[in-house]
């Protein structure tokens, strides 16, 4: 039985792979043929880095069963720090691909601190304090975003808060500039770039999830009491789970932030948040397909529906609506899961009859 379990497991991880790598071999294929409208084409390396947010969030909230509210704060807080690493060191990394990849691991690192720094205290407890605390750090997050100002020169980083006392040496600049944010960024982040952050995401959440730690983590979720009586620390895999979704947070926060000219801290708020939860609701707690499919869907939908103006943000909520009824309803998913029964049982008997066809 469990050899059969973990060969499903295999072959649905290897389905997403593959739909994944399909996906990606098909877009290129019409971005560089011209075929894909300019909108479309701009908004592919934000649907990269919504997947690898919704992704990241499921291990939190899916595998691991704690609510984030906060998300977005992991975010911003890699946006900012792998931007300002990225735009440091424009002189002496003169590679735009290894400048990004730099920037990427440098905001997962900051954000993977962020998490330590709220995780340790937090996951101690029970209940629901981590929304609340996530809540909270999200706010806090931009609050003092919007309150920093750093600056770079000859002599290196220079950081100021609530008013800009920056002395910069001639020839320096301004890369945080308070409520402005961070302007005249050199946009790096491409597709490829995105499509192999989403790959390596979703290498590192299977081979978590499929492991001993993955096993003691839904432990966890399941019953704390009765895996805490086996002898697992349920701290150390709680905060294991919840670092590792926040260092994924925190590149994808980089790739996003280096898609656009200009990034303010407001763009990574609450809103944002719940959007990426939506998207984990949507494509059902511990499922990383149906995440990946969710974000790119809901993603794009607003856009397909720009044309009808003032009307798309309402057929957005009722086809949201409708969509969450139909995929959380217990009888609409029984009559489905009936009807595709009987197709496949009406199926079967022809297959049967042609199988002894062929062999009288």
């Amino acid at each position: 039985m469990k050899s059969r379990s973990l060969n499903r497991n295999a072959r649905k991880n290897f389905l997403t792979y593959g739909l994944v790598i399909a996906a990606y071999a098909v877009l290129q294929t019409i971005t560089v043929t011209g075929s894909i409208s300019s909108s479309l084409k701009g908004m592919l390396v934000p649907i990269c880095a919504y997947v690898v947010m919704a992704v990241s969030l499921n291990l939190t909230v899916g595998v691991l069963g704690e609510l984030s509210l906060g998300h977005a704060g992991f975010m911003s807080v890699g946006a900012f720090t792998g931007v300002t690493a990225a735009m440091a060191l424009q002189n002496a990394v003169p590679y735009p691909a290894l400048r990004l990849l730099i920037g990427m691991v440098v905001g997962s690192i900051f954000a993977a601190i962020a998490g330590v720094l709220i995780g340790i205290p937090v996951l101690r407890l029970k209940g629901d304090y981590l929304a609340i605390v996530t809540l909270a750090f999200g706010e806090i997050i931009k609050s003092i975003v919007n309150n920093l100002y750093v600056g770079v020169d000859e002599h290196g980083l220079q950081l100021s808060l609530l008013t800009n006392k920056l002395a910069l040496a001639e020839g320096g600049k301004i890369i945080i500039n308070g409520p402005m944010g961070i302007t005249t960024i050199e946009k790096l982040s491409t597709f490829t770039a995105g499509f192999l952050l989403v790959m390596l995401t979703l290498f590192i959440v299977f081979n978590l999830v499929n492991s001993r730690s993955g096993r003691a983590i839904m432990a966890i979720r399941d019953n704390r009491i009765a895996a805490e009586s086996v002898g697992v620390n349920v701290v150390k895999y709680r905060l294991m789970a919840f670092v590792t979704s926040a260092a994924l947070a925190g590149a994808a926060g980089t790739l996003f932030a280096m898609n656009y000219s200009t990034i303010i801290a407001n763009k990574f708020d609450f809103n944002t948040s719940i959007l990426v939860l939506v998207f984990v609701v949507l494509g059902g707690l511990g499922n990383m397909l149906g995440s990946i499919i969710a974000a790119a869907a809901l993603t794009v939908l607003p856009e397909m529906l720009r044309s009808l103006q003032d009307y798309r943000m309402l057929i957005y909520a009722i086809i949201l609506i409708l969509v969450m009824i139909v995929t959380n309803n217990p009888l609409l998913r029984g009559y489905i899961d009936r009807l595709f029964g009987n197709l496949r049982r009406k199926k079967a008997p022809v297959q049967a009859q042609e199988g002894g066809d062929g062999h009288a």
